[in-house]
């Protein structure tokens, strides 16, 4: 088979799109004039990231001349070597602003949640496609996959790394649907973040919702006891979001959550990051000022603005126009994926390609949204844009994965 003619270049395209602007974002926010204000170990992540993608060029090729038997023969390997990791660095692992999430190997620090990514979707997925019997009636097998992925969740939140977590949550309603589940149960799983979020702005939304979703949920389902749970867990969710706004979290963490709902609540504090960010983007315009010009990056009011903030440096800079560019790159690259999945025959195939692209898209979406005021900041990087060895590393892997996965479809029912 020649391997150059069944590549899905356009996946490749987006990927090297994508790189590209990452290096001129990073580039900016470390060695324009804002040098001046970094220390010397922030100035050499451009360096770094230059070696992470020649890294990663090598395995996105490698990847290709590997079997897709491997991935779901040795999945569950995979899966159990990267629990054991995580729980070796929540152990004795290297703290990395306030997450414990980094083990060091040799001169290299491995963030190994990035890893365990790949692995649970490549579990999950060799899991439910040899339980085909997934229904309303019974969960059991579906239960025992929210299980595999809850477990590296619970990891990731002791080594308190929530936004990964996060991701980690967004695996369970996705693969499940995909999978099979009947709409109404899916939408049962992910009623509690919709209902969570508009309870943070303000509780009646969220009640709100949960009547609203709960009416949808019986319309679609008709299960008596499906409704009852929906009603029951979104009244606990509104209830649970306003003890933890007023009685769990610390200080710090409330003023982020009224930082996001006002940012001017704590313009010097909580508010700070948001209001920057918006400043960044909004000052660019259509056209950015220019690169290097921007001042929100160059005088250093972004924070973290090579990693969770890239995207605002790359809004003031290029403006709209670059902005845009990088949406859609995103957005091609998940639809093209969601093609892939849809065209493969096979079901193990397609719930990986889903899984990953449920990854990058929930970064994506994150990480955006943070930088336009639009979600709390969680602290996400951008794939494939923001810099991150150890991140970038992974997704590129995935994405290596997926394309491996697409260029033997047409071979793939050999792999039963």
């Amino acid at each position: 088979m020649n391997i150059m003619r069944e590549i899905n270049w356009s996946l490749i395209l987006f990927w090297i799109g994508l790189t590209i602007i990452g290096l001129i974002g990073i580039y900016s926010a470390t060695q324009g004039p804002v040098a001046q204000f970094l220390p010397e170990f922030i100035q050499n992540n451009f360096v770094k990231q230059l070696v992470w993608i020649g890294i990663s060029i090598c395995i996105l090729i490698g990847i290709q001349f590997i079997s897709p038997r491997l991935f779901k023969s040795f999945s569950y390997l995979f899966y159990v070597v990267g629990i054991l990791l995580m729980i070796i660095t929540l152990l004795f692992g290297q703290e990395i602003n306030g997450a414990k999430s980094w083990l060091q190997i040799g001169p290299v620090n491995l963030q190994v949640s990035e890893l365990m990514k790949i692995a649970t979707i490549l579990a999950v997925a060799n899991y439910l496609t040899s339980r085909r019997d997934i229904s309303a009636e019974n969960l059991r097998y579906a239960l025992i996959a929210v299980m595999l992925i809850l477990l590296p969740t619970i990891l990731v939140i002791m080594q308190n790394d929530m936004g990964t977590a996060v991701v980690f949550m967004a695996l369970i309603p996705v693969m499940l649907f995909w999978s099979g589940l009947p709409y109404g149960v899916s939408l049962f799983i992910v009623s509690p973040a919709i209902i969570g979020y508009l309870s943070i702005i303000q509780w009646y939304w969220g009640l709100i919702a949960a009547v609203l979703l709960t009416l949808a949920i019986f319309i679609i389902q008709r299960r008596t006891w499906l409704t009852f749970a929906s009603f029951v867990c979104g009244i606990l969710m509104v209830i649970g979001v306003q003890v933890a706004l007023f009685q769990v979290l610390q200080p710090h963490q409330r003023a982020r959550i009224a930082a996001f709902t006002n940012p001017s609540f704590d313009p010097q504090g909580a508010g700070w990051n948001v209001i920057q960010a918006k400043t960044a983007i909004g000052s660019g315009g259509i056209y950015g000022k220019g690169f290097l010009q921007g001042t929100q990056t160059q005088l250093r009011f972004l924070p973290e603005q090579w990693t969770d903030f890239i995207f605002c440096v790359i809004g003031e800079e290029f403006g709209l126009i670059g902005g845009g560019i990088v949406i859609f790159l995103f957005l091609g690259m998940v639809l093209r994926m969601l093609n892939a999945a849809d065209s493969h025959k096979h079901p193990f195939a397609q719930l990986v390609i889903v899984g990953v692209t449920t990854i990058l898209f929930i970064h994506f979406f994150i990480n955006v949204g943070s930088a336009t005021g639009l979600l709390p900041v969680i602290g996400l990087p951008l794939p494939f844009v923001s810099y991150g060895g150890s991140a970038f590393l992974t997704n590129t892997l995935m994405l290596a994965i997926c394309v491996n996965l697409d260029i033997y479809k047409h071979q793939f029912s050999i792999y039963r």
